[in-house]
């Protein structure tokens, strides 16, 4: 079989249990159209933000792909065809790669293989706490650019390419472009409630300490609000982990939608017409080649992901920084560990561990 999930390509590598899957997805189903036979009240869809038409798409194609896991797991994948191709690459996607939203600082219970998050749900938590969504003021088309966290005592980290969408090189190095300003907010999340509570407070973006010559990488110092701290800095791994390909990890993000990079009907799909809000994205680590600047993982990533970090799920260090994906082929970071002894980084005052 061939699929076309930008971040993986076998079920059956995905998937512990194949019957399993196919069962708690059905179930699902079956409680979600009893629970449509009541008339929802207008704006009350879940989320407060998911299309109708999403959701009976959704329903549609994960139908089908339960019949094409049961076929597989059944040995007759000779017989799919191809709404049920479709319908397991879905599967793969929200039940294999979710993209899970965060909602008040957390994250709701996941089943099946993610169950695992709650185990490490204490850490987790303080991952989300130290990402936030980069915003801007001034610029002439965005109100937010990318995703950046906390490495530092006064120091986020994102991508060259989001820090360029406000800052410019200059003979003394880099400042900000006229007229603009920039900060970082933790919140920024789908508020679970009619009433939205209020969030961490962002911190402004006071200075460009650097752009990466080598890798996707900018550093930035901040000042928390007037009359508050910022978090402690998430902790950098300064060595690779025993092995990389296959090892769980997670991404926290503001996944944005794109339709010029990526294939509408999968956005669909996983994000359900839900996009700029902060998520939680577990996945593996894939490809790393020992003295190179490029890791892979397959979390399912969107644009606005770009910054985000790529953390351990063992333990919560971050490894990588993400900075890129290309549709069915996975997704790349910089493995952070490889830059342990930078320049860059060290004037950062980056925090090893």
């Amino acid at each position: 079989m061939r699929y076309g999930s930008p971040v993986a390509t076998d079920p059956e590598r995905v998937f512990d249990d194949l019957k399993g899957v196919a069962a708690r997805v059905r179930e699902h189903l079956e409680a979600e159209i009893s629970e449509s036979v009541e008339e929802l009240p207008a704006g009350g869809a879940p989320a407060g933000q998911i299309s109708r038409f999403a959701q009976e798409e959704r329903a549609r194609v994960l139908e089908a792909g339960v019949s094409g896991l049961e076929k597989l797991a059944g040995g007759r994948a000779d017989e799919i065809d191809e709404d049920e191709y479709f319908g397991v690459e879905a599967i793969v996607l929200l039940e294999g790669r979710p993209a899970i939203l965060v909602q008040g600082q957390d994250f709701a219970a996941q089943e099946g293989d993610w169950s695992v998050l709650d185990a490490g749900r204490a850490a987790i938590r303080e991952s989300i706490a130290r990402v936030g969504r980069v915003e801007v003021t001034g610029h002439p088309s965005l109100d937010w650019v990318g995703t950046a966290f906390l490495v530092g005592p006064e120091t986020v980290m994102t991508n060259r390419h989001v820090a360029v969408e406000f800052s410019q090189a200059e003979a003394a190095g880099w400042s900000f472009q006229q007229g603009m300003s920039a900060r970082v907010d933790p919140g920024e999340e789908l508020s679970a409630t009619p009433v939205p509570a209020a969030g961490p407070p962002p911190y402004e973006i006071t200075e460009v300490i650097g752009i990466h010559p080598d890798v996707d990488m900018a550093l930035l110092r901040v000042a928390p609000p007037d009359g508050s701290t910022l978090p402690t800095p998430l902790a950098l791994a300064a060595d690779a982990p025993a092995s990389v390909p296959g090892r769980p990890v997670y991404v926290i993000g503001y996944p944005a939608w794109d339709g010029r990079r990526n294939e509408p009907e999968s956005m669909r799909r996983i994000f359900m017409d839900v996009y700029n809000v902060k998520r939680l994205q577990p996945g593996t680590a894939t490809e790393f080649a020992p003295g190179g600047l490029v890791m892979k993982h397959d979390c399912s990533t969107l644009g606005g992901n770009s910054g985000s970090p790529v953390f351990d799920l063992t333990d919560h260090r971050v490894l990588g920084l993400h900075y890129g994906g290309r549709y069915r082929l996975g997704n790349v970071a910089v493995p952070l560990w490889e830059l342990v002894d930078d320049p860059l980084l060290d004037r950062a005052k980056v925090n090893w561990v």
